[in-house]
């Protein structure tokens, strides 16, 4: 096709080429409508290349793609797990695929991202992240009309729009008068045929081509002009090739009855290609008007006949023979590829795609056995699950009990009920989450239900310890403990482990984070993913809860990508929100708002939104700017459904510190607070939350009873030693905890430094809060509200300057972190200037003098 008014778009791509070559890498995200030129562009591109080697691929526009599709295809990056259909790590193989893109120039195409699945955008996603610091090209097309606020795509684009190096270009229809140079010596009318066809070019062309024919009114009759003389056995393949979206396989040929001459023939037509492996239509307008001719009924045939050939073919692709087998209304054949596609998505680490197969896989179920259907919906709401769609998880779940209960299996009944109890959970439903486990539990006594009995105790352990009732929980893990070495399950015994690791975390026991490491290590070794991102999920949060900051930081650093890699969205969800607070501690405003509007704002688990809620009103309050307050009610709502002591005390101290911002009096503080705070102290790892809440009671002049042993700086604070509470926020890393509590010193001095101190970090809310206690205490020396910031903070810095501000005060020069965060020297220029910029620096020198006082060690 014709490259009309695309010079600008080929210069974009050319760029990048040429920048791969020279060995910086950069990437091109394609978008436009269908017939919009797009691969047309991209084939003008890839005949120039010189320097470079050409990879060009394809999402599937199968009815569900095949997990890493376009992947598959791409043979010369030999992958080996993919080739050798073994099982593998998402993980392993980007960074296969990175190593063999970093080791020369390269272009790689990956076209119709609309159709993409979800492990290929993750793949897309890591190289994203990566593009500069390879001397890779990554050209990306995609219909951006197709691309929905849920589709799997919509990150990648986002990641597209957002990350250095990488660059979005839109196509747009042609204008009358590149029309009109298409239609040169045809005699058709420009206006006509550009009113005709909107300017899409690819109407327009195949317009051009066949002039002496009255205009068509649409693409289809445009694309069958070309047809007209197809003799009706060669138009039957044809219709055979469009019924097979993907490709039609080589070796399918011979066994379908296609011989060379047909080829040649069919190829006379111009609307076919090839792939590496099969023939195509050359577009996909093409291959949709061709399908429109099949007759009703005569689809299904079609399917079947594919069917019958593809499952001749070695090697079997389950995926593509689920897609025929539908289309053949072949239920039993669809049921047997889709469940078989599902294990293949589910093992590749492909949660969405295993989903949507098995969901095809019931609903082509033939059997009316009930155990084979509940089986299938509980594979099902797994890997709901694992995609946060937790309310779909729960309705399969238990659509699930009275088809275990016909089939009389106590085993997958328990099973079932322990499965919602913790979809219960993740949806902050406490009470219904106790009520399946418990009823987990007493169907697995039974003789029959075996090893179920203690995954059941072992859940009901989980949910005991998250309420802070230990010893209770330690009771549930030494019984799961004794079935999983009865019946010597490895994954049992390991889970069984690690919560009560967990536990002792939660008690601060020594040695007891160092031991939950080592079981996380385990889980990871053994392919166990979630279980491993569970524990550090448990151990960030905990680290946050318990004042080790710094740790906290260095985890979540390591377990955030742990779950993208391995596609555990729904504890990416709750260590996001975990961050959220962190920033929050280390006075990170902007970063904290921008974690916590990434949780608020997407689809997760419930239990996990209680902090971001917070977030989201205490730093607009610190900072002095409105908050929407009408929030805490949403909170203290979610805090009763969830009804553990550690969120409670949170929330109760959230909105104490609210309630001696405003000057407002909160029943919940004044009743609640103060009535419950003995009991709640007297909780097993209570002493951090219980001492928060003394502290902020003890701020508003409010009765602080405590039965049991506070964290050391908050009995620092109580006992009146405020510069040594002080001090050990200072140590710990939280800045705004340290400026309060020297605010709460009875020395006028102290008490200025610690206003001068809030408003450095910009909570400036805070701090006029402070001058106004102390004007009306009669001090005169009260430090003015300044008219900005005077002291360096990175309370501005969002999550990836606070990253590159943490290296260049570790004192990595440029080439170093852009090594380390896989960007450009270049790119990592601009973050450093943006940085001093915004913390009011002048040299990357001050930022290391300044390290510990900013917080960036």
């Amino acid at each position: 096709m014709q490259l009309l008014e695309r010079e600008n778009e080929l210069t974009v791509l050319r760029t990048a080429v040429d920048g791969a070559v020279q060995g910086q890498g950069s990437g091109v995200a394609l978008a436009g409508d269908s017939g919009f030129g797009k691969s047309a562009l991209i084939e003008a591109l890839c005949r120039d290349v010189t320097g470079a080697r050409v990879l060009r691929t394809h999402c599937d526009p199968l009815d569900t793609p095949r997990p890493l599709g376009p992947f598959r295809d791409l043979r010369r990056l030999q992958l080996a797990g993919l080739e050798r259909g073994e099982d593998f790590l998402l993980a392993e193989l980007c960074e296969q695929i990175y190593t063999s893109l970093a080791a020369e120039p390269t272009v790689l195409v990956v076209e119709d991202l609309h159709w993409v699945d979800a492990a290929s955008t993750d793949v897309l996603r890591f190289l994203a992240r990566r593009v500069e610091s390879m001397p890779l090209a990554l050209i990306l097309s995609y219909r951006d009309r197709e691309i929905d606020p849920r589709h799997s795509a919509r990150r990648l684009l986002g990641d597209i729009a957002s990350l250095d190096g990488l660059t979005q270009v839109a196509l747009q229809p042609l204008s009358v008068d590149s029309v009109r140079t298409l239609l040169e010596g045809t005699g058709l009318e420009p206006e006509r045929v550009h009113a005709i066809t909107g300017g899409n070019p690819f109407f327009a062309a195949e317009v051009a081509k066949e002039p002496d024919l009255p205009l068509p009114n649409s693409v289809r009759d445009a694309v069958l002009a070309h047809t007209s003389e197809v003799e009706p056995n060669d138009f039957e393949v044809l219709q055979l090739i469009a019924t097979a979206p993907d490709r039609l396989d080589d070796r399918a040929l011979p066994l379908l009855g296609v011989d060379l001459p047909t080829l040649r023939r069919l190829d006379a037509t111009s609307l076919l290609t090839r792939t590496d492996d099969g023939i195509v239509f050359r577009h996909e307008l093409a291959r949709q008007a061709v399908e429109t001719t099949i007759p009703p009924g005569g689809g299904s045939r079609l399917h079947a006949v594919l069917l019958d050939v593809l499952e001749q073919v070695e090697t079997r692709d389950p995926a593509v023979l689920s897609h025929h087998a539908v289309g053949a209304r072949d239920g039993a054949r669809a049921t047997h590829y889709a469940r078989l596609a599902g294990e293949d998505a589910a093992r590749a680490g492909a949660h969405t795609e295993s989903a949507a197969f098995f969901a095809t896989a019931l609903e082509h179920l033939t059997t009316d056995d009930p155990r084979e259907r509940a089986g299938l919906l509980l594979q099902l709401s797994y890997q709901q699950y694992m995609t946060s769609r937790l309310v779909e998880a729960i309705d399969n779940v238990r659509a699930t009990f009275p088809l275990w209960e016909r089939a009389g299996d106590a085993a997958g009944l328990a099973a079932a009920h322990e499965a919602v109890a913790l979809y219960e959970y993740y949806s902050a439903r406490r009470r219904q989450a106790e009520t399946h486990s418990g009823r987990a539990a007493d169907i697995a006594v039974a003789p029959a239900a075996g090893l179920a009995l203690g995954t059941a105790r072992a859940l009901q352990g989980y949910l005991a310890m998250m309420r802070s009732e230990i010893e209770q929980a330690r009771e549930f893990f030494a019984e799961a403990t004794q079935v999983a070495a009865e019946h010597d399950d490895g994954l049992l015994t390991l889970k069984s482990g690690l919560f009560r690791a967990t536990t002792e975390l939660v008690c601060e026991e020594d040695g007891a984070r160092s031991n939950l490491l080592d079981h996380i290590d385990a889980a990871r070794d053994g392919g166990w993913d979630e279980l491993a991102s569970t524990g550090y999920s448990q151990i960030a949060n905990l680290d946050v809860e318990h004042g080790r900051f710094r740790a906290a930081e260095n985890l979540l650093q390591l377990s955030i990508p742990f779950t993208i890699e391995r596609d555990i969205p729904i504890c990416r969800h709750w260590q996001t929100a975990v961050r959220s607070r962190l920033h929050l501690h280390q006075g990170h405003w902007n970063a904290a708002l921008e974690d916590a509007g990434d949780v608020l704002n997407s689809e997760g688990m419930p239990l996990a939104k209680l902090w971001p809620y917070l977030v989201n009103v205490l730093v607009p309050l610190r900072r002095g700017e409105s908050a929407d307050l009408n929030a805490l009610d949403e909170v203290w709502a979610l805090a009763d459904l969830i009804d553990e002591p550690l969120r409670r005390l949170a929330v109760l101290a959230a909105l104490a510190e609210v309630s001696w911002m405003t000057g407002e009096p909160d029943e919940r503080v004044r009743e609640d607070a103060v009535d419950q705070l003995a009991d709640l102290t007297a909780q097993p790892g209570a002493s951090w939350g219980a001492g928060h809440l003394a502290v902020w009671l003890r701020r508003l002049d409010l009765p602080v009873g405590v039965s049991g042993e506070l964290a050391e700086p908050f009995r620092l604070a109580l006992e009146g030693r405020h510069a040594d509470a002080a001090r050990w926020w200072n140590l710990a890393g939280d800045p705004f905890a340290e400026a309060m509590s020297w605010s709460d010193s009875s020395d006028p001095d102290e008490r200025v430094r610690g206003i001068k101190l809030l408003d450095g970090l910009g909570a400036v809310g805070t701090a006029d809060r402070h001058r106004v206690v102390m004007r009306a205490e009669g001090f005169t020396a009260v430090p003015q509200r300044p008219r900005q910031s005077t002291r360096a903070n990175p309370a501005g810095l969002t999550n990836r300057q606070l990253e590159v501000a943490k290296l260049v005060a570790r004192g990595l020069s440029n080439a170093e972190i852009a090594a380390r965060l896989y960007i450009s020297p270049k790119t990592a220029d601009h973050h450093v200037s943006a940085i001093l910029a915004k913390i009011g620096l002048p040299t990357r020198r001050a930022v290391v003098v300044q390290a510990t006082e900013l917080g960036l060690t």
